[in-house]
C-alpha cells in the first residue's frame, strides 16, 4: 500500500470544484487510453456536492458520457425513488442532466425491486451483476495489457470516491461493525446500522481496494477528527477510512476545516 496524497482546499466549493476537475481528467484520460471509464460514485454532502459541480462545470462535455460505467459504493435500503437513496440524489445533482447509457448505471437494488425487501439478497445480486462486468472487461480486452486487471470478482474502477464520516465510516462500513471485518465477499447487507436507515447494501474493503484509484472526501469541521484517526495509522476495524485504499493511488481531498487536525507537515494547501 502506498502512503495516501493531500490535498487541502480553502472550503467546501472550492473542494467540489477542483475534485470535479480532477475527475473529468481521470476520466478523460481513461477513455482515451481504454475506450471507457468506470467510477463509483459515494453519497452524502461531499459526494453530491462533488456531482453538482460537475453538472456546472463547462469542462464536462469533454467526457463522453455513453461510454462511462457507473457504480456505487453503497445505498440505503429504500423504495426506488426515495429522496434518502444515493442514486436519487445523483440523479438530481448530474445523472438525469447527461447523456448515459442506461446499461452502464448499475444502481444497487431498492428493498421494493427484483429482491424485495431481502437486503442480504440484494447485496449478492450486486455482487453477481460486478462479477459479470469484471469478466465481461477481461474478455474484451484479452490479450492486451488494459484488461489485464480485470480478473477479479470486480472491475478494476478507474475512481472510486467514498465519502469520510464523522466516526471515520465509509461507504456503509462502520466501526466495529461486521461489514468492516467481511474478507471475502464483495457486497454485503447491512443491518443495525448506526445512522438511519438502519438498513443498507455496501462494497466491502476488498472491493474498494481494487480500484485504481481511491478518493476519500472530507469537507467541514466535524470531519476533522475522523481524517486524523484515519490518517495516523489506526486499524481499519476501529477506523474503516483507514483501510480505503487504490492499487495504484489513495488520495484524500480534503477542506481548511476537515484538515485542522492534521499535522501542518503532513500536506501542501492547495492553490486556489
Amino acid at each position: 500500500m502506498r502512503a495516501p496524497q493531500l490535498v487541502v482546499h480553502h472550503d467546501k466549493e472550492l473542494m467540489a470544484q477542483a475534485a470535479a476537475a480532477r475527475l473529468i481528467t481521470k476520466v478523460v484520460d481513461a477513455q482515451a487510453t481504454r475506450g471507457s471509464a468506470s467510477v463509483v460514485l459515494t453519497g452524502g454532502r461531499n459526494g453530491n456536492g462533488l456531482l453538482a459541480a460537475l453538472a456546472s462545470s463547462p469542462a464536462r462535455d469533454a467526457v463522453d458520457w455513453s461510454r462511462l460505467d457507473l457504480w456505487w459504493g453503497d445505498e440505503r435500503f429504500l423504495p426506488d425513488g426515495d429522496p434518502e437513496r444515493n442514486y436519487t440524489q445523483a440523479c438530481e445533482a448530474l445523472l438525469d442532466a447527461v447523456p448515459l447509457d442506461p446499461a452502464r448505471v448499475h444502481a444497487m437494488p431498492a428493498w421494493d425491486g427484483a429482491y424485495g425487501d431481502d437486503a442480504d439478497a440484494a447485496a449478492a445480486g450486486y455482487a453477481a451483476e460486478l462479477a459479470s462486468a469484471a469478466r465481461s472487461a477481461s474478455g474484451s480486452a484479452s490479450g492486451s495489457a488494459s484488461g489485464s486487471e480485470d480478473h477479479g470478482p470486480v472491475p478494476t474502477f478507474d475512481v472510486l470516491m467514498l465519502g469520510v464520516g464523522p466516526d471515520t465510516h465509509v461507504a456503509s462500513l462502520f466501526p466495529e461493525l461486521p461489514a468492516v471485518r467481511e474478507t471475502q465477499r464483495m457486497v454485503v447487507g447491512v443491518h443495525g446500522a448506526p445512522k438511519p436507515p438502519p438498513t443498507r447494501i455496501t462494497l466491502t474493503l476488498p472491493a474498494i481496494r481494487a480500484a485504481r484509484e481511491v478518493w476519500l472526501l472530507a469537507a467541514g469541521e466535524d470531519k476533522a477528527k475522523a481524517a486524523a484517526i484515519a490518517l495516523s495509522g489506526a486499524g481499519e476495524i476501529q477506523a474503516p477510512a483507514a483501510g480505503a485504499y487504490g492499487r495504484r493511488r489513495t488520495l484524500w481531498l480534503l477542506d481548511d476545516a476537515a484538515a485542522s487536525q492534521l499535522p501542518r507537515g503532513l500536506y501542501r494547501p492547495a492553490i486556489p
